[in-house]
């Protein structure tokens, strides 16, 4: 029997990209797995939920949250609503290719993984050039929690992280803001055996371009990591 694969695309004004990353994971399908397309809007004021209205072709599930609770909050509806036996969250900008879904879904069928990380530092043919703060801050983060869990990946805050979801348990997630990844990535880490890290392409945003993660965010996710390990 084919499995499944739930793919939780959280969104917030992203009325100049949502329908071309929908589109965009419509023509890269693969054929090894069936897609289950999870639309979680958290609260949109622009144009987002009727250019998804408009589309619905593209998506099999639309939920709509009526005020704006965080980016972890749209996850949380996702994943609540997900019948796949894999998740996958997927941001509605262009920063990520869904092309990069088949090689997840390789390693979950070759390997029995739980938990696949896409890593932006071991891209395969580009990565735009970060901000050098950003990258300064993310290798420190990963550095942190791969000392305080034992694990060896060289991205842990790529936007694409990808696990079985009986490992997650939303019940027991309190962070809605941008420190949920590493919420989510503590709880899983404890209770999975196969962790698997991909190369990627990556095309990030500037602030300019509607990047919303900012510099402060970092302290969240540092006291979301110390949390889920003490």
């Amino acid at each position: 029997m084919t499995e499944t694969i739930s793919i939780i695309i959280p969104v917030y004004n992203e009325e100049s990209t949502v329908i071309k990353i929908l589109k965009r994971i419509n023509e890269t399908r693969s054929s090894k797995m069936f897609y289950e397309v999870i639309v979680s809007d958290d609260g949109s004021t622009d144009n987002t939920i009727k250019l998804l209205e408009q589309n619905k072709e593209l998506y099999k599930k639309l939920i709509i949250s009526e005020k704006n609770m965080g980016k972890g909050h749209a996850v949380i509806k996702g994943i609540n609503a997900a019948e796949g036996k894999y998740i996958i969250i997927q941001d509605a900008d262009l920063e990520y290719d869904p092309i990069e879904f088949d090689n997840f879904i390789k390693i979950f069928d070759t390997y029995d993984a739980d938990i696949i990380f896409g890593s932006r530092m071991r891209y395969k043919e580009f990565s735009r050039s970060h901000n050098f703060l950003n990258l300064v801050a993310n290798k420190f983060l990963t550095l942190y929690f791969n000392i305080l869990f034992n694990c060896t990946f060289t991205d842990i805050y790529s936007c694409y992280l990808s696990f079985k979801k009986d490992l997650i348990n939303t019940e027991k997630l309190k962070c809605f803001g941008f420190g949920q990844q590493a919420e989510i990535l503590c709880q899983i880490i404890k209770k999975s055996k196969n962790n698997y890290e991909i190369p990627i392409n990556y095309n990030g945003r500037s602030i300019e371009d509607g990047k919303k993660i900012r510099w402060y965010h970092f302290f969240s996710v540092i006291y979301q990591i110390t949390k889920g390990k003490f």
